[in-house]
């Protein structure tokens, strides 16, 4: 097939592995032409067609669509679609796609997606990683039943009617979708969980060089890394390390940017925080070192969505053979996966006490995080890799 993908954000494959960069790279490795949609990493004033190893990706300049405020945010994916159609006439691309695959977020890429779709006569096969507007309003970052928010649903009505096929990211998902948009045919929508290429173990070479550099010497490392923003509500976190400072050894180490950051750390301040370090940025190996060092891996979610994300991060603790500590809101069914994988903890979001009771289970019992970490790591080989989600897609398309 000849098969676009039309991305919010797609890394250089040299420089990093994701969600999306290993899909569309797994199925340029299955013989198919690939073709990604992208805004520009650097600061190109100019569209520019790039060959990213063997994947043809079309970068666009954009307005700043990452760590800015709402309206700035709002602004710029509304706009998207105008520049990436102007980019595609600008380069003379071929609209002749045989699958257009389209990610959420943000849905205001339907606009391109259809018009892709009337052009090619392509299939239109959208993968579920946000539901919104609604997640906007569980945060209180848009007001419900609002003007902004009835234009930002009609589009999310569009979304849904205008994609042929719907993968979503668990079963709660489509219950979700299913019962709030009830016009929907349900054959429409399917499972699609979230996937990542298994990682190599690291080598112990570096290990106390790495501990030394990152200060997790002789430390019980909880690790977090992902976005600290709303949806996080790390705040839960703040309350675990706070009533966990008698445990001289635990170090929560936090890594990841997001537009409540600088707020955490003022916070973690005040609160006088010493088992707690936040790392803005650590280079793609160290990281990965540190993943394989660490006792825990960290899940937070905000406990008032109502929506049932799946945090997609889980997969690299996973990978790495880690526990899952998490603390989440009740409607997702996160939890449910870790009960009947075995491979995690999980209490309620905003429950300290019974947050603090699994992260000291798993800090006194070594055979039970092994045995948490191997459940995990095997569930990831026979499920979650790229390989399964390209299988999952061809099949339902």
């Amino acid at each position: 097939m000849k098969v676009v993908f039309l991305a919010l954000s797609f890394s250089d494959v040299r420089n990093s592995s994701n969600l999306y960069v290993d899909l569309m790279h797994e199925f340029r490795s299955q013989g198919h032409e690939v073709f990604v949609i992208a805004p520009s990493i650097d600061d190109e004033k100019k569209s520019q067609l790039k060959d990213e190893c063997g994947v043809k990706v079309l970068r666009v300049p954009t307005l700043k669509l990452f760590g800015t405020g709402k309206i700035m945010k709002g602004i710029s994916n509304m706009l998207l679609p105008r520049q990436f159609k102007r980019a595609l006439k600008r380069h003379n691309v071929p609209l002749d796609f045989d699958l257009i695959i389209l990610p959420t977020p943000p849905i205001t890429l339907i606009d391109v997606g259809l018009w892709l779709k009337k052009k090619s006569g392509g299939i239109l096969y959208l993968i579920l990683r946000d539901i919104f507007p609604q997640n906007a309003v569980d945060l209180k970052m848009m007001k419900p039943k609002g003007p902004v928010y009835q234009y930002f649903r009609k589009k999310e009505v569009e979304l849904y009617n205008g994609s042929d096929s719907i993968g979503c990211m668990s079963p709660a998902n489509i219950r979700y979708v299913l019962e709030h948009n009830p016009y929907l045919d349900p054959s429409k929508l399917h499972l699609l969980p979230n996937w990542e290429k298994a990682h190599e173990v690291p080598s112990d070479k570096d290990d106390d060089e790495i501990r030394e550099r990152y200060g997790l010497k002789d430390k019980f490392v909880v690790i977090f890394g992902g976005g600290h923003g709303l949806p996080q509500r790390m705040e839960n976190v703040l309350d675990l390390a706070k009533e966990c400072e008698d445990y001289h050894d635990i170090l929560f180490f936090l890594v990841g940017p997001g537009t409540e950051k600088k707020r955490l750390e003022r916070l973690a301040k005040e609160m006088e925080l010493e088992n707690v370090s936040f790392m803005d940025y650590v280079p793609r190996y160290d990281f990965n070192k540190v993943l394989s060092l660490a006792d825990v891996g960290l899940i937070s979610l905000n406990q008032d969505f109502t929506i049932p994300n799946f945090p997609s991060k889980v997969n690299s603790y996973f990978s790495n053979k880690i526990p899952v500590l998490a603390s989440i809101d009740v409607n997702t069914d996160f939890g449910t996966m870790l009960e009947e994988r075995r491979c995690g903890l999980w209490s309620e979001a905003g429950n300290t006490a019974s947050f603090k009771k699994n992260l000291l289970r798993l800090y006194n019992d070594e055979n039970l995080r092994k045995e948490f970490g191997e459940n995990g790591y095997n569930y990831l080989i026979n499920n979650l890799l790229p390989h399964h989600a390209y299988d999952i897609i061809c099949n339902n398309i």
